[in-house]
């Protein structure tokens, strides 16, 4: 395909401790940066350790049309028409071309199940606490908690023992198959993928139906399971958290650091991309 046309911009962006306040979970003090990249029509797409049950409802309330990558890039949906083609490497299901990457929940489940014995108390998941353990350990209501507990690839995990012993758990993990990533209170128990290689694969979906070589492309996270992203993109902004440190980056180039925490720092972040993007139409596809 010849790529001739101009630039097109990307957000992709982390919901908790990001667009979502850590604790409250509410995107409020980023409403004003979310309308001003809708009025520049640069799609906002939602790269999270949610679930697809969990973003469906989030993006109907803020509008938002574009492709979500769930559950730490184990899968891609893309809404059908999204695009003038399908997409290869994807199926029709539901009203999306999905792509998944990862094996299902049942797989990361029987593994915890194996491990249960030699590592007794030392951890607690969403499938073995239910949907009132769900909201406890997360602060969800117990409708959000349901929700969280649909997965389809993975499986979060709190780890509740010795420093020491979680590195043995994430061998026994890793032996068994897993690639663990730890987000900002669970490690998500699932297969080889991460939300780096997701934004690399659908900025490349975007890049073939708008047939442009050119993506100024923002990846937006605070924690750990985000760093993937955080390398892949061409500018990174990093949410001040605080619960935790910014996570380590091995770029230096092209990173922003908040200085405000969730959303208010996703804001300001996202201003100062804005600000600093070549002069040219904010343009996408699809």
């Amino acid at each position: 395909m010849t790529r001739d046309a101009g630039p097109i911009f990307l957000v992709f962006t982390d919901l908790d401790g990001s667009l979502l306040d850590h604790d409250s979970y509410s995107y409020r003090d980023a409403l004003p940066a979310l309308q001003r990249l809708k009025q520049l029509e640069i799609p906002v797409i939602i790269a999270t350790s949610k679930t697809r049950a969990e973003v469906e409802p989030l993006r109907e309330e803020l509008g938002n049309h574009a492709p979500f990558i769930v559950e730490n890039g184990a899968a891609v949906y893309i809404p059908e028409g999204c695009f003038s083609a399908q997409p290869a490497q994807t199926s029709a299901r539901d009203g999306y071309w999905v792509r998944e990457v990862a094996a299902p929940r049942e797989r990361w489940l029987a593994l915890l199940e194996q491990l249960a014995e030699s590592f007794a108390g030392e951890f607690d998941h969403f499938a073995r606490a239910g949907i009132p353990g769900i909201a406890r350990l997360t602060g969800l209501p117990e409708p959000a908690a349901a929700l969280a507990n649909q997965r389809e690839y993975s499986e979060p995990v709190l780890w509740l023992g010795s420093p020491e012993r979680r590195e043995v758990f994430i061998a026994r993990l890793r032996a068994g198959g897993a690639h663990p990533l730890q987000g900002g209170r669970f490690l998500a128990v699932s297969g080889d993928c991460d939300k780096g290689r997701a934004l690399a694969w659908l900025r490349e979906v975007y890049c073939d139906s708008c047939r442009t070589a050119l993506c100024h492309d923002l990846a937006i996270g605070d924690s750990g399971n985000d760093r993937a992203m955080l390398e892949a993109a061409q500018t990174a902004l990093v949410v001040r958290s605080p619960a935790h440190g910014f996570p380590p980056l091995a770029r230096s180039a092209g990173v922003i650091y908040s200085a405000g925490f969730g959303p208010a720092g996703w804001a300001e972040g996202v201003a100062r991309w804005l600000s600093g993007l070549p002069a040219t139409s904010h343009r996408t596809g699809g």
